[in-house]
Order: structure tokens, then sequence, then C-alpha cells
């Protein structure tokens, strides 16, 4: 691993942290935190978050692969991947000096390099920190950056920013809020799939990824955090979507993905990929989108393009 910027402490942790663990301590000191940062914290920990090796779990690959469409290869899947970084990441945000509640922050955007292959027997080397606070109109943002190498160091083969929002959160003094982006003009196209998503899917996700965050997981745990229901994991959609991409993008790419109306469970959701070739026939982009036929409402957009 590269050495951090002058002045930012490497946390090293012994192994990937439990999210069961993290979740729920986050849920039992949330009014005592909230208090803390509320009155305190206004900027980022200058940290990173370290675990020297990690290895894809089998069984939960298999699992994973069969959850999301993937074909049972020994690739593991850049969705996966995200699942393996995830817990260091998240470590990041339950930090007592990290001014934002985890719990309740929602994934918005999500933007990953896949570099290399990895191999389900890769050893891994997992680096997360938090980047970029600022200001929005319905609350605060921010990138959490993981980065994974193979173990050993060398440049990164994965490279992950999740963009999150902790909506009615406002903290004094950080950047003014980010400009709004306008909202496209939306018409539906064809779909060329349509997902039924049964009330279950968020512990479905939640057991092969480790996010048992409970706005997921029922309407009850959602209700208690502000949301009307449960509502799927982001990156449930996005993988999905990514995998219905098929095999024709190669092990090395860009995916990018927006998230806009949450996807209330249980939900239908149409899905539209649309495919872009070079002359010579080799693929070059797909683009997504899933929408709710029913109120119009766009659920997610994003890309699946060949890296330069």
């Amino acid at each position: 691993m590269s050495a951090p910027a002058r002045g930012i402490e490497t946390v090293e942790l012994p192994e990937s942290p439990s999210l069961t663990k993290l979740f729920a301590g986050a849920a039992a000191g949330a009014a005592r935190l909230m208090v803390s940062k509320n009155n305190g914290a206004r900027r980022l920990p200058r940290a990173r978050h370290h675990v020297a090796v990690v290895r894809p779990d089998l069984g939960k690959l298999t699992s994973y692969q069969h959850l999301l469409g993937e074909p049972a290869r020994d690739v593991v899947p850049a969705g996966y991947v995200h699942t393996l970084a995830f817990p260091v990441a998240t470590s990041v945000l339950a930090r007592e000096d990290f001014p934002l509640p985890l719990l309740g922050l929602v994934h918005v955007r999500n933007h990953v390099e896949y570099r290399e292959p990895i191999a389900y027997g890769d050893e891994l080397d997992i680096t997360a920190w938090a980047e970029n606070l600022a200001g929005h109109r319905a609350g605060t943002l921010v990138d959490v950056v993981a980065e994974v190498r193979r173990a050993g160091g060398g440049e990164p083969v994965w490279r992950g920013v999740s963009t999150n929002i902790a909506r009615g959160v406002f903290l004094p003094g950080i950047d003014k809020p980010r400009a709004s982006e306008p909202r496209e003009d939306f018409r539906a196209p064809l779909p060329t799939a349509v997902w039924q998503l049964g009330s279950e899917t968020g512990r479905e996700y939640a057991a092969v990824s480790g996010d048992f965050n409970p706005i997921h997981l029922s309407s009850l745990s959602a209700r208690a955090l502000g949301m009307r229901r449960s509502i799927a994991h982001g990156m449930y959609t996005a993988s999905r979507a990514l995998a219905e991409v098929g095999a024709g993008k190669g092990d090395s790419f860009a995916w990018d993905v927006k998230f806009e109306a949450p996807v209330f469970l249980p939900a239908r959701v149409s899905v539209n990929i649309a495919d872009s070739v070079a002359a010579d026939g080799a693929w070059e982009r797909s683009e997504f989108v899933g929408w709710n036929a029913k109120s119009g409402r766009r659920h997610f957009v994003g890309s699946v393009s060949r890296l330069a």
C-alpha cells in the first residue's frame, strides 16, 4: 500500500470488520453520537482504514452469483468486490469522529473501475477513507473511497467511490451546497427485462453482501429510520443490471450508476439495457435504466464502459 498523505493516520484493522456489529453499535449509540456530532465534528476524519488480507468466500460468492444472475466462474464480479470493501468503508463511517450518522445514510451514486480481474483465490489488500464532505439542499453529502489491491501492494485492481447523503442533516462550517443537477425528462424505453422483487429481496442481498442496514431489512425497521417501507439496496439493483449487461464487457471496465427514486419493496421494476459497439463489432459501452412502469419514476440510471 502506498504511503498516505502527510498528516493522515492509517488505522490497521486485524480483520475485515463485522457489519452486523458496526450497525448494532451505531443503533445502540445513535442518540449519544448525534449529540456529539452535532456539537463537535465538522470535518471528516483524516484517517484511512486498512485490512491487509481479505479472501473472497467461495460459498458467499456462489450465493451472490446465483442471486444476482452472474455466471458461475472463478473471476469475482465487480459488485461482489464491493461487498468485500464495504465493511472496511463502513468502519470509517462508524468512527466517533465521523460527522454524520451511519444509520440512515442513503447511497445516491457509485463509480467503480475494475482494472484487472480478481480470482476467488486471490488475497486482497483493502483501504478505505472518506472525502468531499459537502452541503446539499436535502442534507449533507460525503464520498467514501475504497481501493483493492492484491496482497503485497501494487496499484489498485479495483477502485470504488460511493456518494452518500444524510438527509435532513445540515452541518455548519462546510462547503456551500452543491448545485442540484437538473432532472432529465425521462421517457421510458421498451423494457428488455422486468424484475419482480419481493419483500424478502433486502434480506436476501444482506445475506450475501453483509449489508444489514435496517432500511433494507423490513418495513418495521425501515420506518424507524424514516422510510415508509423497506427499500432495495442500491447495489443490488446496480449489480443485477451489471450482470444483465453480460459477458461482452469482459473483466476490465468502468461502472457508473446514479440512484434516483428508491425501490420500495415489494416492487416491479422495468429495466432497459442498450449496447453500443465499435465499427469492428467489439463492445464499447452499455447503458442501463430501471423505472416504475406504473408511476413513470426512474429508479436508477447508469453505464458500463470500456476502460481507456
